[in-house]
């Protein structure tokens, strides 16, 4: 955890739970005893603890584990840490995303064993449902903003336009957090074209003047029953993410110039 920077402005939302996670003897008491006092549980109303890699049975999928039990398997490096910690920081997404993923599992073992009950012949597959889950759950980036052109121009990788020449009303009318923890974690490396997948979120302009903490509980409930609607991998934009306005140094014309990084939209 040494190598982690935390003036990075990214971190800034994970950073309170962090801090009290590392007071602890080891982090995943920490992560534990951060997991009571918040009352955490999983869809099932099991509370939320962080066990050892080995706990997970063999065979059994990671996500169908901790719908079952609510234990998440937590290794001993910066992938799983940045998984915990949004757990902590989102709680109520990271469980809507354990239930969509469990169900969607049971769901396709269910078909296949009818499949093979008939031919013979069946082979699981994860789907695109898991697909868009594990995306959102690894790569996830929240884009949060009051005026509603600017998910046009994200979406239409109108680079320039959104961060340049938009940059003073950008700062003013959005706001954006990091949900993978996978996308975390390279960033702890941070280098230009790392991307990440945005979820956009049309918000209001009191959503968006109001405090941090009370912000993110908006955003937590609302992502959350918005993953109960479905998620597909067509419903996100991708982002690179350092391209945020103030997220790094030197994001002038030419930064965001640079095609291999800040791609063009592909034509329809």
């Amino acid at each position: 955890m040494k190598r982690i920077d935390w003036h990075r402005p990214w971190l800034a939302p994970l950073q309170p739970a962090a801090e009290l996670v590392l007071q602890a003897p080891t982090w995943r008491d920490g992560l534990n005893q951060q997991a009571a006092i918040r009352h955490l549980n999983n869809h099932l109303s099991l509370p939320i603890q962080f066990v050892p890699q080995s706990v997970l049975p063999e065979g059994m999928a990671y996500e169908s584990f901790i719908s079952a039990t609510g234990c998440v398997p937590t290794r001993d490096n910066l992938h799983d840490f940045f998984n915990a910690l949004v757990w902590l920081t989102f709680p109520r997404i990271k469980v809507a995303l354990n239930e969509l993923q469990a169900a969607e599992i049971t769901r396709r073992a269910l078909a296949v064993a009818e499949q093979a009950r008939h031919t013979q012949q069946a082979q699981q597959t994860r789907g695109r449902v898991r697909d868009a889950a594990t995306i959102f759950d690894e790569n996830a980036v929240l884009f949060l903003t009051s005026e509603p052109s600017f998910s046009s121009l994200l979406r239409g990788h109108q680079w320039q336009e959104l961060f340049i020449e938009h940059r003073k009303e950008f700062n003013e009318k959005c706001t954006v957090y990091l949900f993978g923890h996978a996308l975390l974690e390279k960033l702890v490396d941070p280098y230009k074209a790392i991307t990440g997948h945005t979820w956009i979120i049309d918000i209001s302009e009191d959503v968006l003047a109001s405090p941090e903490l009370a912000r993110r509980e908006w955003l937590d409930r609302t992502v959350a029953g918005q993953l109960k609607d479905g998620l597909s991998t067509s419903d996100f934009s991708h982002l690179p993410v350092l391209g945020v306005p103030g997220w790094w140094p030197a994001q002038d014309e030419a930064f965001y110039a640079d095609s291999g990084v800040f791609r063009p939209a592909k034509k329809k």
